[in-house]
């Protein structure tokens, strides 16, 4: 029997699940297992892009100013790529949207591969542009585990697809040098060695999904919510209300804000320890702790986020990004202790900021329609990531990393009087019913 679309879930598998929660459960612990293991390959394959992407535009365009280019791109072709994984979902599930995804992001990371073999910036900018899709797909997967999670455990449902990307993810950039000797040894650019990663990695993740994430979990959501509206009586999809828009809004906004200010810094700290004669090992080893602090936190943000509640831990995220933009903007350059706290702290607060945001979204949108508004959340953080790395690229170049950091620490901490504000007209929204 069909579902959603044409997506082929047999009919009993979902009668069972409907009929009793152990069984649905069960299916909801099956698939963050898959996911995690998907989320393990992945995290290896968004990695390359971070760590040497600015490098390679440096080469192939010249100058600082084009460092941000590469980020910019795979940061537009994700905001593309969450769109169109978001719709496909809407109507044909997570498995199909999540693995295509993955590949279209191997496929780009072979065409980065060829650019720099044969030394094509037309080529590698449209590379970029779909190397993205692996960038958007990695976090689209952290909604797969809450598609059939307790509303009490959504955040640590998201957390738990989100902490296993730290497995691959602070191995790719530990990997870089290794990678580039192998692309040397086979007569490739230095810096083609951590796509190659990047390839077979979202080869391996997209695989991993399309065997055996099966029974589609949102597929299985939709028809548990067609169940309970019939118990119901409910015969249509409510039209948006205003506490839902808001919410949405909310946590949206505080995704974009952590977001922006992540990649903008991130993006020219490659940059910036080059200058100042730390090698590629050192590069990599940062990007590696930094990343680490981006999904490694995953392991108690969750919990935290379900227990102390989505509001004081979007308040975390914002001082916590002041905090490491600061850092890194004013810290000494003699040791490589400060821009490594600094980083390690900006990945902390991007995860802070990432997980309260998506568990408000999850929370606020109605069942109908989660997968669109997903999506398009996703778009707005792609889109918003991809003007702060053109821009971070442009202050570098004319100003300096200094004031990039003190500018970025400024719009991080934004986030605490948006997410006070926002709260407290939910709640009077909520009184006034």
């Amino acid at each position: 029997m069909r579902y959603e679309g044409g997506t082929r879930v047999k009919k009993n598998q979902i009668d069972a699940i409907v009929m009793t929660d152990g069984k649905q459960q069960q299916l909801y612990k099956r698939t963050l297992w898959i996911v995690i293991l998907s989320q393990v390959f992945s995290g290896a394959g968004l990695a390359a892009g971070i760590t040497v992407g600015a490098l390679m535009a440096k080469d192939m365009l010249g100058g600082d100013g084009a460092a941000g280019i590469p980020s910019a791109l795979f940061t537009f072709g994700s905001g593309l790529a969450a769109y169109l994984v978001g719709r496909h979902t809407q109507t044909h599930g997570r498995r199909l949207g999540l693995s295509y995804g993955f590949f279209v992001g191997a496929i780009g990371a072979v065409g980065v591969i060829a650019a720099a073999y044969w030394e094509s910036v037309p080529l590698l900018l449209l590379s970029l542009f779909i190397y993205g899709s692996g960038t958007a797909t990695n976090l689209q997967a952290r909604y797969a585990g809450t598609d059939l999670a307790l509303p009490q455990k959504r955040a640590t449902a998201v957390s738990a697809a989100m902490v296993s990307t730290t497995f691959g993810a602070v191995a790719g950039p530990n990997l870089v040098a290794p990678m580039g000797r192998f692309a040397d040894s086979i007569g490739f650019p230095t810096l083609s060695g951590p796509f190659m990663l990047a390839a077979v990695a979202y080869t391996l993740a997209g695989l991993v999904l399309y065997i055996w994430l099966r029974p589609d979990p949102f597929i299985v959501a939709q028809q548990l919510e067609k169940e309970r509206q019939k118990d119901e009586k409910e015969v249509e999809v409510p039209p948006m209300s205003t506490h839902e828009k808001r919410g949405v809004t909310i946590g949206t906004v505080i995704m974009v804000i952590s977001h922006v200010v992540m990649v903008a810094v991130m993006t020219m700290t490659p940059i910036y320890m080059q200058s100042h004669g730390f090698t590629m090992e050192q590069t990599g080893m940062v990007i590696g702790f930094h990343i680490a602090g981006m999904y490694l936190p995953s392991l108690f943000t969750g919990v935290l986020v379900d227990k102390i509640g989505r509001t004081w831990m979007a308040v975390a995220a914002g001082t916590t990004l002041l905090i490491a933009s600061l850092l890194a903007a004013f810290g000494p350059v003699e040791s490589l202790g400060p821009i490594l706290t600094a980083l390690i702290l900006l990945g902390v607060g991007w995860n802070f900021g990432l997980i309260s945001g998506t568990a408000i979204v999850v929370d606020s949108a109605h069942r109908s329609r989660t997968a669109k508004v997903q999506g398009s959340a996703d778009v707005f953080i792609a889109l918003s990531g991809a003007g702060g790395s053109i821009l971070s690229g442009v202050i570098v170049s004319q100003m300096s990393y200094l004031i990039l950091g003190v500018i970025a620490g400024v719009i991080g901490i934004l986030i605490v009087p948006f997410i006070l504000w926002g709260q407290a007209r939910q709640r009077a929204t909520l009184f006034a019913k």
